[in-house]
């Protein structure tokens, strides 16, 4: 079982910069995959962004080059550095963890990112 918990959202003009962190509990973290997921109102929840133990990170399209996805095994937490901020990345973010070999998801329970235009 592994228990996340997020932090670090809240209200931004747009261009600003939001650190979201996430802190893992419960379980091993360094070998799990872990990452972000947004969710805005009236669409689908999408993924931002994901690292994977040996710290190879991917980006959706929309974020890429303005969010930095980041781990750190020693403290269990993994970060997301958005940048440059947009009223589009208005969502909800959710922080999960993937335990590869069980093939079973871990979700935490979002913070809210809202930026004003």
């Amino acid at each position: 079982q592994v228990q996340l918990v997020e932090s670090g959202g809240g209200l931004v003009q747009a261009g600003g910069s939001l650190r979201l962190s996430c802190a893992a509990s419960g379980s091993i973290f360094s070998n799990k995959r872990m990452g972000w997921y947004r969710q805005a109102p009236g669409k689908q929840r999408e993924l931002v962004a994901a690292i994977t133990p040996d710290g190879t990170a991917i980006y959706a399209g929309s974020v890429k080059g303005r969010f930095t996805i980041s781990r750190d095994n020693a403290k269990n937490t993994v970060y997301l550095q958005m940048n440059s901020l947009k009223p589009e990345d208005t969502a909800v973010y959710y922080c999960y963890a993937e335990d590869i070999l069980k093939g079973l998801y871990y979700w935490g329970q979002g913070t809210q990112v809202t930026v004003s235009s």
